[in-house]
C-alpha cells in the first residue's frame, strides 16, 4: 500500500467514520428547548405548511437542502462499483456543497439499477430537499433520468458529470479563444470521448456560439459520422458528414482538443496537426489524455487546461455546482434551465480577468496570476466565485421565469458575502460607508505589487479616492508589470512635489525645540511617511495608510513626530477580532509596552473614540488576573486605578474592571457573580494591561480559535493615520484604507456644524 493510499484511508477512518454529520441549527439545552423543536412546539409549523407549502422554506431546512443522489454504476474512474462503495463519492460531494457555497446535502446512495427505480426514488423526494444533484449515473441512463425529473418535479435536478464540466470548460474556452484572436463560430473543436460529459459540453459549446458542423466527436469506434449503423440520438446529433475516420484525422487542423476519455489517448503528433495557436482541454482524470509538458514540447503556442490541481487551468466541477445551485435555491428556481447554466459559464469567464486576491495566491503557493495562457478561469479556491456564479444564476432564473421568488440583486450578493464569514460581512458594512463620500486616502510603499492592487481594489469599488506617494516613473512601471492600471489614481513624488518646501517648514517649526533642524526636515519630508502624514495634516489627504516592510516601531515614528498624539490620548493599536458569532477590539497590541494607570485611561479613551467611529457602542471591560481586587498586586492596582480615573472622569462610559478574561465576556459569570459592574452586558472591547498580554493573545486567538485579526487601526492620533503591520497582503491593506476612509468620514461629520433647523 502506497503512503497516498494509507492517508486516504487513514482520512475517511480517523476520529468520526466518513466526513459529515448533521448539527441542530437550534439550541437544545434545556425543556423548553426541546418542546419547542418537537412535540408540542413542532405542530405550529406544521399546520402552517399544510395551509402554504411555500412556508416550508421559511420552517424547515428544505430551502438550503440538496440531496446527492446516486446508483454508483459509473463513480469518478472507478465505473460501476456499486452505490454502497461509492458513499465516500457522494460524502465528499456534500462536503463541497457545505465548503464552498454553505448548502447542506444529504447523500442519497440508491439500490436502483433501471431508469425507472431511479426516477421513482428522485420523484418521492421532492417535500424533503430544495435540489437533486445526480451524480456518478452511467449513460445513456443518465440523460433519460434527469429528462424525465425535469419534466415532472418542480425544485432543481441537476446532473454534474454531464453540465458541470460542460459549464466550467465553457468559460475557459470563452477566454482561451479572446486570447487566441479566433472566434467561436469559426472554430473547429475534435472531442475524443463521447459519454454523458462529452456530449454536454458539445451542446454547450454550440449554445456558446460553435457552430455545430464544426465540432467532431470520437468514441472508441473513430470519428461519430453519418454512415454509421445505431446511432444513439444523443450520439446522432453530432454525426457528421465526413470521409475522416481516426482520431488522428480527426485533429488535423482542429482548433481545440476536448478529452473526456482516459489517459494516454492522444499523441504529440496529433497535437502538431493542429491548427495554430491549438486550444488543449486534456480533461482525463487522474491522468489526462496527454500530459501538459508533453503537448508544450509538440506545440509550444499551445493554450492548455486539464482536470488536475497540479497543473495551470483546472477545470474543476467544484467552480460550478454549489453556486449553480445556491443561486438557483435562493430564488425558489423550478429548475436549473440553460441560461442558468450559461450565466455560470460566463460569470466564471469573466471573474478570471480581475485581480486575484492574495488569499489565493497563498493558497496555491504562488507570487502572482494574472489573466493569460496560464490563468483561463479561476482557481477553485477563489472565494469570489461564490459571489460572481450564485448571483448571475439568480438573476438568469428571475429572467427566464423559473424562480418563485425574486432577490434584489446587489443585497443578495451582500447576504452571499456575509455566508464567507463574518470579517467579511464587517468589512462589507464598512465599505458601504466609505463608498457614500469616498475619501482621499493616501498609501506609501507606492510601488509596491500589493499597494498598487490595492489601489485598484479600492478605486474599482469606489471606497477611496488612492494617492500614491512614491517616484512616479517608478510606481508606473511597478504597475505595468503588475498589470494594474493606474487611470485616475494621484500619484505624487515628494521629491517634485510643490507641496514639499512648505511640508518642511510646518515640519521644522514643529520639532525645532525638539533637535531638528530646516535641512534634516527638508531631508525627511522626502520620505513617504513624513510626506503623507503631512499631506492630512495640510488638508491634501483625508486618510492615510503606511504600508511599509519594516518594523511597526520604525513606521510609527516619523507619523508622531510629524503629526503628534491627541490632547490626553495615548497612541495605541488596536485590532478588532472577528469570530463567528461575535466581534472584539483588543488595545493596545502594538505600541504602549507597560503602561501606567494614566496611560491606561487615555489608551481606553481612544479607542472607545476608534469604536465609535466604525459605529458600534463599546462596552469596555479593563482585563487583569484578579477580578473586582480579589489579589492584590501592583500590575492589578494600576488596572484598579484606571477604572477608578475613568468612572470619575468620563461617567458616560460604559467602562469597568479591572475583571478577569471570561468575566468580561460571559454574561453569566458578569451578571450573575458580580450584579454591580456598570456594564449592561458582555464586553465587546478589552483593554489588556500590558503590550505582552496583548499582543499575545491576538497572536493566539488568530492562529488557534480561527479569530479574523483586522487592524492594526492605530488610535490617538489627531488625523486619521494608520500604520500596517510588516508583510501585509492585499486584503490587509484595503481593509485599512476603508477603516481609514470611514475614520476620516466620521471625523469630519463629527466636526460639522449641525444643520438643524431653527
Amino acid at each position: 500500500m502506497s503512503n497516498r493510499q494509507h492517508d486516504a484511508l487513514e482520512y475517511h477512518a480517523s476520529g468520526r467514520p466518513g466526513k459529515i454529520e448533521v448539527v441542530p441549527s437550534k439550541p437544545t439545552e434545556n425543556q423548553r428547548d426541546l418542546s419547542l423543536a418537537y412535540t408540542p412546539g413542532v405542530a405550529e409549523p406544521c399546520r402552517r405548511i399544510e395551509a402554504d407549502p411555500e412556508a416550508a422554506y421559511a420552517y424547515t431546512a428544505k430551502g438550503n437542502l440538496v440531496a446527492v443522489v446516486s446508483n454508483g454504476t459509473a463513480v469518478l474512474g472507478l465505473g460501476d462499483i456499486g452505490p454502497l462503495a461509492g458513499k465516500p463519492v457522494m460524502e465528499g460531494k456534500g462536503v463541497l456543497f457545505k465548503r464552498f457555497a454553505d448548502l447542506d446535502v444529504f447523500d442519497l446512495e440508491i439500490n436502483a439499477t433501471t431508469v425507472e427505480e431511479v426516477v421513482r426514488f428522485c420523484v418521492s423526494l421532492e417535500p424533503t430537499v430544495g435540489g437533486i444533484n445526480l451524480e456518478d449515473i452511467k449513460a445513456p441512463d443518465c440523460f433519460h433520468i434527469e429528462e424525465q425529473l425535469r419534466e415532472r418535479l418542480e425544485i432543481p435536478v441537476f446532473h454534474d458529470d454531464q453540465h458541470g464540466t460542460a459549464i466550467i470548460s465553457g468559460a475557459a474556452l470563452i477566454n482561451a479563444v479572446e486570447l487566441s484572436g479566433k472566434r467561436l463560430d469559426q472554430i473547429r473543436v475534435v472531442f475524443v470521448g463521447a459519454g454523458a460529459a462529452a456530449l454536454a459540453t458539445a451542446e454547450h459549446y454550440v449554445r456558446l456560439g460553435v457552430t455545430r458542423e464544426h465540432i467532431i466527436l470520437c468514441d472508441r469506434q473513430g470519428i461519430i459520422h453519418t454512415s454509421r449503423d445505431r446511432l444513439d440520438p444523443y450520439k446522432a446529433r453530432f454525426a457528421v458528414d465526413t470521409d475522416r475516420r481516426t482520431v488522428e484525422e480527426a485533429f488535423q487542423d482542429a482548433d481545440v482538443f476536448v478529452g473526456l476519455s482516459v489517459g494516454g489517448t492522444v499523441t504529440q503528433a496529433m497535437v502538431r496537426s493542429m491548427a495554430s495557436d491549438p486550444i488543449i482541454f486534456a480533461l482525463a482524470n487522474p491522468d489526462p489524455e496527454i500530459l501538459p509538458d508533453e503537448a508544450r514540447r509538440a506545440r509550444p503556442d499551445a493554450m492548455i487546461a486539464t482536470g488536475r490541481s497540479d497543473f495551470p487551468n483546472q477545470v474543476n466541477n467544484v467552480l460550478g455546482f454549489p453556486y449553480i445551485f445556491r443561486g438557483a435555491l435562493d430564488v425558489r428556481a423550478r429548475a436549473i434551465n440553460e441560461a442558468m447554466k450559461m450565466a455560470a459559464t460566463r460569470a466564471l469567464a469573466a471573474l478570471a480577468k480581475e485581480d486575484i486576491p492574495d488569499s489565493v495566491l497563498r493558497a496555491y503557493g504562488v507570487e502572482r496570476l494574472r489573466f493569460g495562457p496560464e490563468y483561463l478561469i479561476p482557481k477553485p479556491l477563489d472565494p469570489r466565485v461564490l459571489l460572481w456564479v450564485a448571483p448571475a444564476v439568480a438573476k438568469a432564473a428571475i429572467d427566464s421565469g423559473v424562480a418563485r421568488t425574486a432577490v434584489d440583486l446587489p443585497a443578495y450578493r451582500d447576504a452571499l458575502e456575509a455566508r464567507l464569514g463574518p470579517a467579511r460581512e464587517i468589512m462589507r458594512t464598512l465599505s458601504h460607508r466609505a463608498a457614500t463620500t469616498p475619501q482621499r486616502v493616501a498609501l506609501t510603499a507606492a510601488a509596491d505589487s500589493r499597494v498598487l492592487r490595492a489601489t485598484r481594489i479600492l478605486q474599482e469599488e469606489g471606497t477611496a479616492r488612492p494617492i500614491l506617494i512614491g517616484d512616479d516613473a517608478e510606481v508606473r512601471a511597478k504597475a505595468a508589470e503588475a498589470g494594474v492600471s493606474l487611470d485616475g489614481v494621484t500619484v505624487i513624488n515628494p521629491a517634485t512635489a510643490p507641496d514639499a518646501e512648505r511640508f518642511a517648514h510646518a515640519l521644522w517649526r514643529r520639532r525645532q525645540r525638539k533637535g531638528m533642524t530646516l535641512p534634516e526636515a527638508r531631508r525627511r519630508v522626502l520620505r513617504a511617511e513624513y510626506f503623507g502624514a503631512l499631506l492630512v495634516v495640510h488638508g491634501e489627504a483625508d486618510a492615510l495608510v503606511v504600508a511599509e516592510d519594516q518594523s511597526y516601531v520604525d513606521a510609527l515614528g516619523p507619523v508622531l513626530r510629524a503629526v503628534g498624539a491627541s490632547e490626553r490620548s495615548a497612541v495605541a493599536g488596536i485590532y478588532m477580532m472577528v469570530f463567528r458569532q461575535q466581534t472584539y477590539f483588543f488595545a493596545d497590541c502594538t505600541v504602549n509596552i507597560d503602561p501606567d494607570a494614566r496611560r491606561l485611561v487615555e489608551i481606553t479613551t481612544a479607542t472607545a473614540d476608534v469604536v465609535r467611529r466604525l459605529g458600534i457602542e463599546p462596552r469596555i471591560a479593563l482585563l487583569s488576573f484578579t477580578n473586582f481586587g480579589s489579589a492584590r498586586h501592583p500590575s492589578q492596582q494600576k488596572v484598579s486605578d484606571a477604572v477608578r480615573h475613568l468612572h470619575a472622569e468620563y461617567p458616560d462610559l460604559e467602562v469597568d474592571g479591572e475583571m478577569q478574561a471570561d468575566t468580561a465576556v460571559v454574561e453569566a459569570i458578569l451578571s450573575r457573580t458580580y450584579p454591580f459592574t456598570q456594564l449592561r452586558g458582555p464586553a465587546n472591547t478589552l483593554i489588556f494591561p500590558d503590550l505582552n498580554a496583548a499582543n499575545i493573545s491576538y497572536k493566539l486567538l488568530s492562529r488557534l480559535a480561527g479569530a479574523r485579526a483586522i487592524g492594526p487601526i492605530l488610535v490617538g492620533l489627531p488625523e486619521p493615520i494608520h500604520v500596517m503591520a510588516r508583510g501585509a497582503d492585499v486584503d490587509e491593506i484595503v481593509n485599512i484604507a476603508v477603516i481609514a476612509a470611514v475614520d476620516a468620514l466620521e471625523r469630519d461629520r463629527q466636526h460639522r456644524p449641525s444643520n438643524a433647523a431653527s
